[in-house]
């Protein structure tokens, strides 16, 4: 030791550079410990108030852009007009003149009036509701639903064994009246006017 020391025995004197070296380790490896703490709230507090999440959920919301539906309109239902029609009113209530009445107003909207005499023994005072449209097979997409516009609580019954293209208005004892006329041609308009559809959303990711 350059005669600066004299060793004797077993122990050896502590030397002062070597405690100096590990205090400055220690301090170096606390300092580091505090700035890696420091650190890691500061990125705990910048994600709290600037809403790290959202970010990424936009983030990832731009990569993966939704497109808007399509409005498409399908074509027209292709259904007969009143002047197409021709109806025969029944009446199969005790009022009398009741039919010729009723046809007297389908005529005015439009309809061609057939029979207007009482109501067969089929249904003559059998009939509760405001009355019966009665028709071939094929009416019940075409002739009935336009007829129906103008007494919408009437029952639509078809009739197999029917021939021709002729459709009957029964009138019953719930009988108040045919629809407005306004009314009527509204729900005639909406059977005729295309019917919008929306194409299924596409996602372009």
């Amino acid at each position: 030791m350059g005669g600066q020391y004299k060793i004797t025995g077993d122990k050896y004197p502590r030397m002062r550079p070597a405690r100096r070296r590990g205090r400055l380790a220690f301090a170096g490896v606390a300092c580091a410990a505090v700035l890696g703490v420091l650190g890691w709230g500061t990125l705990q507090l910048i994600d709290v108030f600037t809403g790290g999440d959202e970010a990424s959920a936009a983030g990832a919301g731009a990569a993966c852009r939704t497109a808007p539906a399509r409005a498409s309109a399908s074509p027209a239902v292709a259904v007969p007009k009143p002047a197409q029609i021709t109806v025969n009113v029944l009446n199969a209530t005790t009022h009398k003149g009741l039919a010729q009445q009723t046809a007297d107003e389908l005529k005015k909207r439009g309809f061609r009036i057939g029979d207007v005499t009482n109501a067969p023994a089929q249904y003559d005072k059998k009939v509760d509701g405001s009355g019966v449209l009665l028709g071939p097979a094929a009416a019940l997409k075409g002739s009935l639903p336009v007829l129906g516009t103008q007494l919408p609580a009437a029952e639509r019954r078809t009739d197999a064994a029917r021939k021709g293209a002729t459709v009957d208005l029964i009138i019953g004892n719930g009988f108040k009246g045919l629809a407005k006329q306004a009314d009527a041609d509204a729900a005639l308009a909406r059977m005729t006017a295309p019917q919008p559809t929306s194409a299924a959303e596409k996602k372009d990711c």
